[in-house]
């Protein structure tokens, strides 16, 4: 186990370094945006360039990484994520913002599917969940620690668009300057909604609505914080509770599934969603502990989901069908992120900020629906034998799963292959 800890020691520090980048960029940005005084449907807008660019990157990445390998692609990506925010504080106009958000969507994805690419060409069967812990542990302790960078400067200058743009930088060195072996080319996607659809139904609506979820809050939660009355400080920790909540239940929402008829789970998901999300209408800035405690709630809900949908999948999928189908899953996810934040930004311009939160109320009481209707449509596995092991995935940070699809999918077997997985 340490052995394999050390042969990831220089990946996962420059994972730290562009995930603590990564929380400055996605609280900071937003904040600039509402002292531009954009509206939130523009302010959504800008967000559906960056959810557009990572979609894209999922599709374009692999074909790079073939072509000059994964170091290469890696160090050139993680520079266009330094390049998108430096122009963001050179151009302040939202319509220059959706290229610059499109550009660094594009290469956050990218990023991710490289350094899980060679996280999995690292682990073996036996260590795979305590190395994924470590990746989702890093993902955690960088995104949030980037969110509290905020309150120590001032997001209408240009000095923590300069701090990101340094952060981002040096995320680079560790991996250019590693010896390690670089790891087997990443597969290439290959669609087809259709097959995932006659597979399992619940999995392609709930793609679509768990895209929608974790975009929407990813693109919005910050300007909610802001336009209710928090403090940066205060907006950091309601941001982090998500996060946090959605680290700790992960794990066991999916063991518990792995033991019974994972729409079941898929339902009680949604309904706590649904009850997370109308306790936190009642509350005020006035009860900060209780909107971060009501957050948590929702967070243990908003992230699972998306795994949720690719092992129900991956369940009734034939083994040569796991990558076809992961690559169907991450579309349909993609488009929800697209999706979901211009919806809830219209929302919110007519009903206010709580608008986002009965969005997201909404997504999860449709999530519950369908998959409680798709039991009644077709009976649950008997047997769980052959039924592919939840597999625990790092914190979707507006939409980091989809890029973690192909290789997560994978069976045991598959995994354990010629590329030693």
């Amino acid at each position: 186990m340490l052995a394999s800890l050390a042969s990831i020691a220089t990946l996962m520090l420059s994972t730290l370094l562009m995930m603590a980048g990564f929380g400055l960029m996605q609280y900071m940005v937003p904040i600039r945006s509402l002292d531009e005084g954009w509206s939130t449907l523009v302010i959504s807008i800008t967000a559906t360039g960056y959810t557009f660019g990572f979609t894209m990157s999922c599709i374009i990445t692999p074909k790079l990484v073939q072509r000059v390998g994964h170091v290469r692609v890696f160090s050139a990506l993680v520079t266009l994520l330094t390049v998108s925010i430096l122009l963001c504080s050179l151009v302040v106009d939202w319509r220059a913002w959706v290229v610059f958000r499109g550009l660094a969507g594009f290469a956050i994805a990218g990023a991710y599917l490289i350094i899980e690419s060679w996280l999995n060409e690292r682990v073996t069967n036996d260590n795979r969940g305590a190395v994924f812990s470590v990746y989702m542990i890093t993902c955690l302790v960088g995104s949030i620690g980037g969110q509290y960078l905020v309150p120590l400067g001032d997001p209408t200058g240009a000095q923590l668009f300069i701090l990101c743009g340094i952060i981002f930088s040096l995320a680079i060195f560790p991996t250019a300057l590693s010896t390690a072996k670089s790891p087997a080319p990443i597969a290439q996607a290959r669609f087809d909604l259709m097959r995932l659809y006659r597979r399992s139904p619940v999995a392609f609506i709930g793609s679509l609505l768990s895209g929608a979820l974790s975009g929407t809050w990813g693109s919005l939660g910050a300007v909610y914080t802001q336009n209710i009355g928090m403090t940066t400080a205060q907006g950091a920790t309601l941001l982090a509770a998500f996060l946090a909540g959605g680290a700790i239940a992960q794990m066991p929402i999916g063991r518990i599934s792995d033991k019974m008829d994972r729409r079941l789970v898929m339902v009680a998901a949604g309904l706590f969603g649904v009850g997370g999300c109308v306790i936190m209408t009642v509350f005020s800035i006035d009860q900060p502990l209780a909107l971060y405690a009501a957050g948590f709630v929702v967070g243990m809900v908003l992230y699972p989901v998306y795994a949720l949908n690719v092992a129900h999948a991956n369940d009734l999928a034939a083994p040569d069908e796991y990558v076809t189908i992961s690559s169907a899953i991450m579309i349909l996810y993609g488009l929800g992120t697209v999706s979901g934040p211009l919806m809830a930004g219209t929302l919110m311009e007519w009903t206010g900020p709580k608008g986002l939160l009965w969005f997201l109320a909404m997504n999860f009481g449709l999530y519950a629906s369908y998959a409680g209707w798709r039991m009644t449509q077709r009976a649950p596995e008997r047997s769980q034998v052959g039924r592919t092991g939840f597999q625990s995935m790092p914190i979707p940070v507006q939409g980091t799963d989809p890029a973690s699809a192909p290789n997560a999918a994978l069976s045991d077997h598959e995994q354990s292959g010629p590329h030693g997985r």
